[in-house]
């Protein structure tokens, strides 16, 4: 794709799932992508699958809830690959849990990380982006927050907010040179979809879907990649504000 050679690119929760393919695919594509991620294992792992494959990348170990830190870490990864042209947050957390059988450490908990921590990162890479007057933005959103997920209402909620953000966001910067859209995975086979499957509920939901959705099999995270690294292309330059759904057909919006 074009104009992703040579780009240096954060990816938050690259340590595992989706995160680790968009790394990957990121780092095919030329970029040095900056490993974000509390799993000290995880992400060594995919910044040596990375290295293996003869692409460059450089891992932080931070927790994205903690302002002062994501803004340490960014200033880290810049110092040694250069100003942030590509960001793409992906991290998120969820544990499923009829709402009314949840409380308010769950939902504080989801809030943080899939909420506040976008946030956070969003602030710490964007100022730089506008000085420079250039920057891409794809964030990893969820169908979940365009129609609901039962199970995961708080998470939801927050992937709504994700959505909202992604939007104003790309209308307040787009005279600034940065371009901000997102991507809405439908069901994953991922660690918060393993999760789901854990009770005897969550098991029977996971198989409508797998009915329910038209090409009857769940994602994989590789199926999320292309879109990512298209939206953070040049090949991407007249698209902003957008939401696109990779869900296999389950949700069709238009």
């Amino acid at each position: 794709m074009r104009g992703l050679s040579g780009k240096a690119a954060i990816v938050t929760g690259a340590a595992n799932g989706i995160g680790r393919a968009i790394a990957r695919r990121l780092a095919e594509e030329g970029c040095a992508v900056g490993i974000f991620d509390l799993d000290e294992t995880g992400a060594l792992g995919c910044a040596g699958e990375i290295q293996a494959a003869g692409g460059h990348s450089h891992v932080e170990l931070v927790d994205i809830t903690d302002h002062a830190a994501v803004e340490r870490a960014v200033q880290s990864f810049e110092a040694a690959r250069g100003p942030t042209d590509i960001l793409v947050n992906n991290a998120g957390w969820d544990r499923a849990a009829n709402f009314l059988d949840s409380d308010r450490a769950l939902w504080d908990r989801v809030i943080r990380i899939n909420l506040y921590g976008p946030l956070n990162v969003h602030h710490a890479v964007l100022k730089g982006m506008a000085e420079r007057g250039r920057g891409a933005v794809v964030n990893v959103a969820s169908d979940a927050g365009r129609v609901g997920s039962s199970g995961e209402a708080v998470y939801s909620a927050c992937k709504a907010g994700i959505i909202a953000l992604t939007k104003t966001l790309a209308r307040e910067l787009v005279g600034k040179g940065i371009r901000l859209n997102a991507v809405a995975p439908g069901p994953t086979d991922t660690a918060i979809l393993q999760s789901l499957g854990e009770s005897a509920d969550g098991a029977k939901i996971l198989e409508g879907l797998k009915r329910a959705i038209p090409m009857k099999r769940l994602g994989v995270p590789e199926d999320h990649a292309g879109i990512v690294a298209f939206l953070a292309s040049d090949d991407a330059a007249y698209i902003t504000g957008q939401v696109i759904s990779v869900s296999g057909g389950l949700t069709m919006v238009g």
